[in-house]
């Protein structure tokens, strides 16, 4: 099957649209009238405007669009495209919903994705609350991290992926050093090739968009601590997206000798269909009074001063949020295509589940409900937003 897909690219960096900007409760950096616009007050006119019309011949992959359990239409990439934003930090109330945001620009190590799925996380909230604002990219910003979706457009020097590839990835490299200002939360989104893989052939893009930040900072916490095969290890909220994903991956992918997690009392089947030899409910009885001590502690919820008495004397505490405690230590997962690669065999096969809050997938109407929920650190595994128009 072939597919013509025809390119508009615009060199004007606006990122708003004059229709939208009435409504925002901010100022975007550029703003633009076109032609048709009833303000016609400081007037640009087509002709004067810089375009670049690039016509672009791709083949879909027919066999591969096959084996997706949804169909996604690859057509004429637009100027502009639905997205959720928000121009100044603060609470959930300052997203808001824009019908009229310019598509990024896709650079020649990029591809062009059209979004199918994005998930949430933690960092999506502290980020829009300012928290590393220092390091953070231009307000206004579309959020976003994980993503699962389409190929449409790729550049110049990307040699994996072509047009119709169904790919799965996070598009931030590092989490909280310029994170990109066009993030998933919207119909399009540009990423580097190196970030992505392939989406695995069993999941829909649901499945698929909760993974990639969590499943990597997983794998590189365990990483960090030198965790092998014969180990055992404590994971703390093995029910959240991280925790269930480390639980999986330590027993499953490292060999772990024993898995033990701690969730509350609903949540206790959950982490025992997932390989936990041992699971502790919270709200019954504390962890570091246990006799048995491990050799990782990995503390995906902010306990790391009752995680480093439930380690091995020269063992390991991973600590991903609160403060950190020695021996316990904090790292910044660095996002990797290559990691999800690497794992896409044991998604496949089965051995390593994505696990998808049973409140979700959240319509895209509702993104300021998902983050509500998100935050109230009660989700079960990750918190999806589908579909995305």
């Amino acid at each position: 099957m072939e597919t013509i897909i025809t390119s508009t690219s615009s060199k004007l960096t606006a990122f708003n649209s004059p229709s939208s900007t009435k409504s925002h409760p901010f100022s975007p950096k550029f703003s633009f009238n076109f032609p048709g616009n009833r303000n016609r007050k400081n007037l640009i006119s087509l002709k004067q405007a810089s375009f670049s019309y690039r016509p672009l011949s791709v083949k879909a992959n027919s066999s591969q669009a096959a084996t997706s359990t949804e169909t996604t239409k690859i057509g004429t990439v637009p100027s502009e495209m639905k997205a959720w934003l928000y121009g100044d930090y603060g609470g959930v109330d300052v997203l808001k919903f824009d019908e009229k945001v310019t598509v990024p620009e896709m650079k020649e190590d990029q591809v062009l994705i059209k979004v199918a799925a994005a998930a949430l996380n933690p960092v999506d909230g502290k980020r829009r609350q300012g928290k590393f604002k220092a390091t953070d990219s231009p307000l206004p910003t579309v959020p976003g991290y994980d993503v699962a979706g389409v190929v449409v457009k790729v550049g110049s020097q990307v040699k994996e992926f072509k047009a119709g590839d169904e790919v799965y990835g996070n598009i931030n490299e590092k989490a909280l050093e310029g994170p990109k200002q066009f993030g998933s939360l919207a119909e399009y989104t540009a990423v580097e090739e190196k970030l992505l893989a392939p989406k695995p052939k069993n999941l829909d893009f649901v499945q698929a968009a909760g993974l990639p930040l969590a499943i990597e900072t997983a794998y590189e916490g365990l990483e960090r601590t030198g965790f092998s095969s014969g180990k055992s290890i404590l994971v703390l909220n093995g029910s959240g997206g991280v925790g269930s994903l480390v639980v999986q991956l330590a027993k499953h992918v490292f060999g772990a000798s024993k898995v033990a997690a701690t969730s509350s009392t609903r949540n206790l089947e959950l982490l025992k269909s997932l390989g936990v030899d041992l699971a502790i409910d919270y709200t019954k009885e504390n962890f570091e009074d246990l006799p048995e001590k491990f050799d990782v502690v990995y503390d995906a919820i902010g306990q790391c001063d009752r995680a480093v008495k439930a380690v091995k004397e020269g063992g390991a505490v991973v600590a991903l949020t609160g403060a950190v405690t020695p021996p316990g230590f904090r790292f910044v997962v660095t996002s990797n295509g290559a990691v999800l690669k690497q794992l896409n065999p044991y998604l496949e096969s089965g051995k390593v589940k994505p696990i998808v809050d049973p409140k979700g997938p959240f319509p895209f109407s509702q993104v300021v409900e998902a983050f509500s929920y998100i935050e109230t650190n009660k989700a079960t595994g990750k918190v999806v937003i589908h579909p995305i128009p």
